[in-house]
């Protein structure tokens, strides 16, 4: 006898029905400490790049790569100054690598560029719409990306590299806060 909890495949084989269960919430990586409500996470800049030595080139990991993402989604849901912050850690690891001009590190390194010149359209979105209720917090926040670029700009000048923060560079000369 067929019951209203059994169904009856083609195949003429009964079978409980499929639980439903809901998506696992999805969790953050481990190295990312939250703080609630925020928005903000720690990064661990020791995560971000595998350093060879002083002489050769540093490549990228995953966990970079996921932090980034990370970083996206926050500029992308209108959390400017909340990526800005995770920006500025990334930028600030940077600092000490040595990298060639045309590597997929310069390549990346560019893109986290681009990054920044989003998150900070965001960011001035944030303060237009009124959504930011702590400017001291918000200064701080261009401060700490500010001063990781400087000290990124004066690193790579050091070695000779080419800089790869200049639109974030420019970006930040000019936006008043």
């Amino acid at each position: 006898m067929l019951t209203s909890k059994t169904f009856v495949r083609s195949s003429g084989v009964c079978l409980p029905p499929t639980p439903r269960v809901s998506p696992r919430p999805l969790l953050p990586p481990p190295a990312l400490v939250y703080v609630i409500p925020n928005a903000k996470f720690t990064v661990n800049p020791y995560d971000l790049f595998i350093r060879q030595s002083r002489t050769t080139p540093a490549s990228p990991t995953q966990h970079l790569r996921d932090v980034l993402t990370r970083a996206r989604s926050l500029y992308g849901a209108g959390m400017g100054f909340s990526s800005l912050s995770v920006l500025a850690s990334i930028v600030r690891a940077s600092v000490g690598l040595h990298w060639e001009e045309e590597s997929d590190l310069a390549d990346l390194l560019a893109v986290i560029d681009a990054d920044i010149g989003q998150a900070i359209q965001s960011s001035k979105e944030e303060i237009e719409g009124g959504r930011v209720s702590d400017f001291g917090v918000a200064r701080e926040i261009v401060k700490d990306l500010r001063e990781a670029v400087t000290g990124s700009m004066a690193d790579v000048k050091r070695w000779g590299g080419e800089f790869p923060f200049e639109r974030a560079a420019s970006s930040l000369e000019c936006w008043k806060i």
